[in-house]
């Protein structure tokens, strides 16, 4: 799923949404033509200056650039092609070439015009709805709805629209239908959910078309570049201050859904181990008042409801990533996370008679180095025999922090090198020559470990100082600036302008000590881990515009250790260990469950019985491995999913094993020392 064809906010820091107008839209002539503001030309031509002068992918605004950034807005502008006519699109293919132009110039009429004539059709296709909701319904086909069209065609005709919308009309009633709605509250919800839609077409501005057009040209540079309107700016400073109050969620809007883009560390999404990136919130609720169907919503009024005073509570009914319909009620306590939140973690855990140390860094928060010093200063004192660093779903934070966090377990020498758009390098190293500790390491990392997670675990491999085990890292190895676009005299030339935003750009790209980049590779690890199972792919590999891997020279450095050796053997007794590991055997089953439905596990059938069954298994298949995880522990088992103990914990299998894997390495090494 590529996020650069989705809006992305912050969910603790959005202001209080829009005033709904009371008014029933009924005529495509009462939704406002939408037209550039007086500043929008200056903007442009300002980020367009900055883009081309000091973007580190250095690219040409001509002709071919322009027609990419034409299909990039019109995915934008229709993701799932369910809303445009294929002749729509036909009849600006030939301005599609010229959105550089507008864009150098700030004169952007082809993308208000199309922005326009979505906002018609988008129009056209719910009313179309509200007159399917009073058809019946037969659920007792073999109809499916493909619920992920963006790489298909745009409909050739309205006919064609309208099967594409009879489906999705079943669908969203089906859905509703599976959560033990009757029929009357079925039409209800979805004739007040598509009527709402309709009245926020209503609600769209000008800065709305700004944002887009500016996102579709920044995104196709690369994922990490983007415009940043004035409200948005403000949103960042404020997460910038570390200051946030809710729950701690980045979200996306993937077509009429509110999607969990990325959960901040210490936050109450995150510690609530309840929800997933990838998971759909389609209802929030406040406290004493019913769950509100929010399906369709825009996002800043979503954010507007779970958004609230910090102890207060907040009920988000979510749907599963996945195919999965079966939607459960979650509630959560709004907290304002700070910096001490995302602090480093320690525990001791028992192999045997040996001790493993862990340390959870969920962020590289400044201070973070001081912190870990700490810690191990702990460990010691309680002689665990290897340490575990835990960077899972870490998803970066200061560089300074990665390499004097590296220096902790080195004697010093480079770090990262960094390489800017003129091709010069610096080196940022260790210069302390003390180290903190110097026995067995194992660094665990995922997917969802990213950036200066990913300096730390490269830099730890290529010294042979750490053992890396678990899943391919995700491959962010950029650097972005952020600038603002407001100029000091703007407020005395033309006060009447309101503040013009901000951009974040890639201006330099991060190589390990041994050359080769962390961009889209990631960090490969020495033991890898079963990939577990997610429905949303992962990874800058996955961005189709990604900066490209590439390399420049080693930097001198000087090995402190050499695990490869020992790699073989611990390979066998890891392999041999998870493979009488219920839980291991858990994900492998589920693995392959997930790669035999991967080509259709974007169709979705529209049978009540078909689905009622899918429902049924998942959740019998839930339950007996709970029921086989307590029964191990000598607990009674469960008659039900709904007797489970709200403060049961799911088990970490990675986490077990890589203290397992830990010890391993720990003996090993003290045979090496004693031969």
């Amino acid at each position: 799923m590529n996020n650069f064809f989705k809006t992305t906010v912050i969910a603790a820091l959005l202001f209080t949404g829009h005033v709904f107008a009371a008014d029933a839209i009924t005529r495509a002539e009462q939704i406002p033509q939408l037209h550039q503001e007086p500043q929008h030309a200056t903007v442009s031509e300002r980020v367009t200056s900055r883009f081309t002068r000091s973007h580190y992918r250095q690219f040409d605004l001509d002709k071919d650039f322009s027609a990419k950034i034409f299909a990039r807005y019109l995915n934008l502008l229709d993701y799932n092609h369910n809303v445009l006519l294929a002749s729509d699109v036909a009849q600006y293919n030939t301005k599609k070439t010229t959105l550089g132009d507008e864009l150098k110039s700030g004169q952007l009429d082809v993308f208000y015009d199309l922005y326009n004539l979505a906002q018609k059709r988008r129009f056209e296709r719910y009313q179309y709805a509200l007159t399917v909701l009073n058809k019946p319904m037969n659920f007792s086909g073999h109809d499916t709805i493909d619920i992920d069209r963006s790489k298909a065609p745009w409909p050739q005709t309205t006919a064609e629209l309208n099967q594409l919308w009879d489906a999705k009309v079943k669908y969203d009633e089906l859905s509703l239908k599976l959560t033990g709605k009757e029929e009357k509250e079925i039409r209800e919800v979805l004739t007040k959910r598509y009527q709402f839609a309709i009245r926020r077409l209503a609600q769209s501005n000008s800065e709305d078309v700004f944002q887009l057009a500016m996102t579709a040209f920044a995104r196709e540079i690369d994922p990490h570049t983007s415009y940043l309107s004035p409200r948005n700016t403000d949103q960042f400073n404020t997460e910038m201050s570390l200051s946030l109050e809710g729950i701690g969620a980045v979200l996306q809007m993937d077509d009429d859904y509110t999607v969990i883009n990325s959960m901040v560390a210490g936050g109450p999404a995150a510690k609530s181990k309840a929800i997933t990136v990838g998971d759909r919130i389609v209802g929030v609720g406040q406290p004493g008042k019913p769950v509100q169907d929010v399906i369709g919503w825009r996002l800043d009024d979503v954010v507007a409801q779970i958004k609230g005073p910090k102890g207060s509570k907040v009920r988000l009914e979510i749907l599963p990533a996945g195919k999965g319909t079966k939607t459960r009620i979650i509630t959560l306590t709004r907290e304002k996370i700070r910096l001490e939140d995302r602090a480093v973690k320690m525990s001791v855990h028992n192999v045997g008679k040996e001790k493993v140390g862990v340390l959870d860094i969920p962020g590289f928060y400044v201070g973070l180095t001081d912190d870990v010093k700490v810690q191990l200063q702990k460990l010691q004192k309680q002689n665990v025999d290897s340490v575990v660093i835990d960077l899972r779903t870490n998803g970066g934070g200061a560089l300074t922090e990665a390499v004097s966090l590296s220096g902790l377990f080195i004697p010093g020498g480079p770090v990262v090198q960094v390489r800017d758009n003129n091709g010069k390098v610096r080196q940022d190293s260790d210069t302390d020559s003390m180290v903190y500790y110097k026995g067995p390491l194992v660094v665990l990392v995922d997917r969802f470990s990213a950036s200066a997670s990913e300096i730390f675990a490269a830099a730890m491999q290529d010294y042979g100082r750490a053992l890396i085990v678990g899943e391919p890292t995700f491959g962010k190895g950029t650097v972005q600036q952020y600038r603002s676009l407001n100029r000091i005299y703007d407020q005395m030339l033309r006060p009447e302008w309101p503040a013009l935003g901000s951009i974040t750009y890639t201006i330099q790209k991060f190589y390990r000590v041994n050359g080769g980049s962390t961009q889209r590779k990631g960090v490969t690890p020495d033991l890898l881990m079963p990939t577990g199972v997610e429905a949303v792919e992962t990874g800058e590999k996955f961005e189709d515009n990604a900066l490209p891997w590439d390399s420049i020279d080693a930097a001198a450095y000087t090995k402190t250790g050499d695990v490869k050796p020992l790699i073989p053997q611990l390979l066998k007794t890891h392999q041999d260990r998870i493979a009488k590991d219920m839980e291991f055997q858990y994900i492998l089953k589920d693995i392959a469950r997930f790669n035999a439905m991967k080509d259709k596990r974007n169709i979705i059938s529209l049978n009540l019985a078909e689905r009622e069954k899918e429902n049924h298994e998942d959740d019998a298949l839930r339950l007996e491995r709970i029921n086989a995880r307590l029964k191990l522990e000598g607990k009674k088992p469960l008659a039900k999913l709904e007797d489970l103990p709200k403060d049961y914990k799911e088990p970490d299998p990675y986490l077990d094993e890589t203290v397992k894997i830990a010890n391993d390495l720990a003996q090993l090494e003290k045979n090496q020392s004693t031969k």
